[in-house]
């Protein structure tokens, strides 16, 4: 039954998408766009749903992501090439609002989000009010620093946004992150109330929303801070990480890699609790990971008693495991561990 179902579902999508993209790729060839415009977006067509499970998961989200995500399949042209020729094709016209749009949106779910904040850049000199982009830009803005904070121009963007288009659910959604990460409580609270009206009744992204906003309140309602308060404080996690590379692979590390160190729940979804993020050239290195480096506020370290603690040198940059990246690990620990946890990087992924 569900292999009938999904097989369905496959070819009523496969025909929309022709329907859909077939003309505009005709139509686009006439105009002398690269083949690459047409590449790229069936890749976001494809695969941005799912590459937004993964970023929202990193810095937030309304919606209960529970299903198993399927791998979407790579078109024939290698995606490298398609951005490759999409670049080449911007830099010889370099005011394609649309090109750049593409661009980003594909280095977002590429998981690049430096390089879709640049592009994103590009679009915004082009439309300054494109609240798609500023929105983008302040996404992946948090997606690149190693707080995910989303302050300063992001929060800038996103404030501009929404006045230019109030019911952004995006943005609104972003927004009361920006509110619940500096502990302005009351604030989430009421732009996530903006945010209700605009969702389907009973969806699981209103129970979402609707959990995000009784913890947003309870935690308003805790008033100035008591001396209860403050212990309570003194108890929360704060595991010391010291991380060194081992002899044997110090002739990999390049100029450029990045280190992850990160904390992530013994059971359950893979997503850090904690997660900080440097140069792997100040290796050996010790950081300290809290609450306060949590990539969403309802998952962090005192949410669970045990996590598993590992360290990773990327050399694309990215969070995401690939071949290549050097790895170790200290394996579980007591949330409240207060002794140092030693990782050696020792192995290649």
């Amino acid at each position: 039954m569900k292999l009938a179902f999904y097989l369905a579902a496959a070819a009523m999508i496969a025909t929309a998408l022709a329907l859909l993209l077939l003309p505009l790729v005709r139509h686009g060839r006439r105009l002398g766009r690269p083949r690459s415009v047409f590449v790229i977006a069936l890749l976001i067509a494809f695969a941005l749903p799912l590459a937004s499970a993964g970023l929202y998961l990193l810095i937030g989200t309304p919606v209960a992501l529970n299903g198993v995500v399927a791998q979407a399949q790579e078109p024939a042209l290698n995606i490298e090439q398609a951005v490759a020729e999409m670049r080449e094709h911007l830099a010889q016209k370099p005011d394609d609002l649309q090109g750049w749009m593409l661009l980003a949106q594909t280095y977002a779910a590429m998981r690049r989000p430096a390089d879709a904040r640049q592009a994103y850049d590009q679009a915004l000199r082009l439309s300054a009010n494109n609240t798609t982009a500023m929105i983008g830009w302040a996404e992946a803005d948090s997606m690149q620093r190693d707080d995910h904070l989303i302050d300063g121009r992001s929060r800038e963007l996103l404030e501009q946004a929404l006045k230019l288009e109030p019911e952004n659910q995006r943005g609104l959604w972003l927004l009361g992150i920006s509110d619940f990460q500096h502990d302005h409580y009351a604030d989430a609270a009421a732009t996530w109330r903006r945010l209700q009206p605009l969702l389907e009744p009973g969806s699981s992204v209103a129970k979402s929303v609707a959990q995000q906003i009784a913890l947003a309140d309870a935690r308003a309602g805790a008033g100035p801070a008591t001396a209860e308060a403050s212990s309570s404080a003194t108890t929360q996690p704060a595991l010391q990480v010291q991380v060194a590379l081992a002899p044997a692979l110090k002739d990999k590390l390049a100029v450029g890699d990045t280190l992850f160190i990160y904390a992530r729940a013994e059971q359950g979804p893979p997503m850090p609790l904690a997660v900080a993020r440097m140069q792997a050239d100040a290796l050996p290195a010790t950081v300290t990971l809290t609450d306060a480096m949590a990539m969403t506020p309802q998952r962090k370290l005192s949410s669970v008693p045990r996590v598993f603690v590992g360290a990773r040198i990327s050399k694309s940059g990215q969070p995401i495991a690939q071949s290549g990246d050097l790895e170790g690990d200290a394996g579980v620990v007591d949330v409240n561990s207060k002794t140092p946890i030693k990782i050696s990087i020792d192995k290649v992924h």
